[in-house]
């Protein structure tokens, strides 16, 4: 039986990577938390407000930091319901009420006195069904998205270690380190004067999955020689950057082609390499730097890395759908949900 903690309740929807799974005696012995489909999840500690709606899980349990919502007055629909509460403007309002300077959290009585907007019954239905409509094209989007990179994943798979190989090519690829494939260069020169940033101006970049830290209106010291490749020397974590930027952290390296090397390709290779950072020490040059791989010439590696481009440009026109659809469901949200705007007399009859 699934067993869902608070960080399964994402601002993104269920994440079930993050559940465990219990025995059916531990089921029986939490039943009174026991969830199943259309019940409404909310955090109650920590990150309190936020929502998620089960579909498609049949049933599980849920540990204490989770408030059950289940609908049973006939004047209210629990779509309608689900969709209300997950306005950023709800979130605002648990955070408002919260006890407790060092864990934040809100009580089930609090949860249940949430206040709701007198609607009939017949408005919330059509209300909820285009709310609902909205996120089924944004999950019929994140679908698609999942393919796509799935389907990038395992050509990445295939193109990048030679087991496919594009048509026409047929040289042998040869073994070279890293080292030999990229010129490095410290960030010394480019690092951020003030952490003070500013809403536009020049990235300030992190190899990490933040990625750009904010922006700055510093004019000296900035990275333009690119594309470039941005290496964290501690994590091996590594970035492909296309645009001028400033770097945050001196461990920072930034790897750029030698002389008859396609950037994309070595970038895309190493993201295929098993590498597991044990301890906190600088990687790049005395390991990193020495790893192996097996290249092709370099009309082979921009055959591959055309063909990967292609791909990432199918995945972004996508992506920018998805944040277009979700915009979009914002500000449904934010007028039907209020009131601002109401729904034809017809509809909601």
């Amino acid at each position: 039986m699934p067993f869902l903690r608070s960080e399964c309740v994402s601002s993104q929807g269920l994440d079930m990577r993050q559940s465990m799974f219990i025995s059916e005696g531990a089921d029986q012995s939490l039943r009174r938390s026991r969830v199943k489909d259309g019940d409404i999840l909310m955090t109650i500690t920590g990150n309190v407000g936020r929502v998620v709606r089960l579909t498609g899980i049949g049933s599980a349990n849920i540990n204490q930091h989770i408030a059950r919502v289940r609908i049973k007055d006939r004047n209210f629909d629990p779509s309608f319901v689900y969709h209300f509460l997950s306005q950023g403007t709800m979130r605002e309002y648990y955070e408002s009420i919260v006890t407790g300077q060092a864990y934040p959290q809100i009580s089930l009585v609090q949860v249940r006195s949430t206040p709701m907007p007198e609607i009939g019954v017949e408005e919330q239905k059509e209300i909820a069904r285009a709310l609902d409509d909205a996120d089924e094209l944004i999950g019929t989007l994140e679908g698609l998205i999942a393919k796509k990179q799935a389907i990038k994943q395992g050509m990445m798979q295939q193109l990048l270690t030679g087991r496919t190989r594009l048509e026409g090519f047929t040289e042998p690829w040869g073994a070279r380190p890293l080292g030999d494939l990229l010129a490095y260069e410290q960030p010394g020169r480019y690092l951020v004067a003030t952490t003070d940033y500013t809403p536009s101006g020049i990235p300030v970049l992190t190899a990490g999955k933040t990625f750009i830290l904010g922006r700055t209106q510093e004019r000296n010291g900035i990275f333009e020689a690119v594309p470039v490749i941005i290496f964290d020397d501690f994590t091996t974590a590594s970035k492909y950057v296309g645009f001028p930027f400033k770097a945050k952290s001196s461990a920072m390296k930034m790897l750029s082609a030698r002389t008859e090397v396609n950037l994309r390709f070595v970038f895309e290779r190493m993201q295929l390499i098993d590498f597991v950072a044990v301890d906190h020490k600088r990687r790049w040059i005395a390991e990193y730097s020495r790893i192996q791989v097996a290249v092709p010439s370099r009309n082979e590696q921009d055959a591959v890395a055309a063909v990967i481009q292609d791909a990432d440009r199918e995945i972004e026109v996508l992506n920018q759908r998805r944040a277009k659809a979700r915009a979009i469901k914002q500000g449904m949200m934010q007028q039907l949900l209020t009131g601002r705007v109401r729904l034809p007399a017809e509809a909601a009859a």
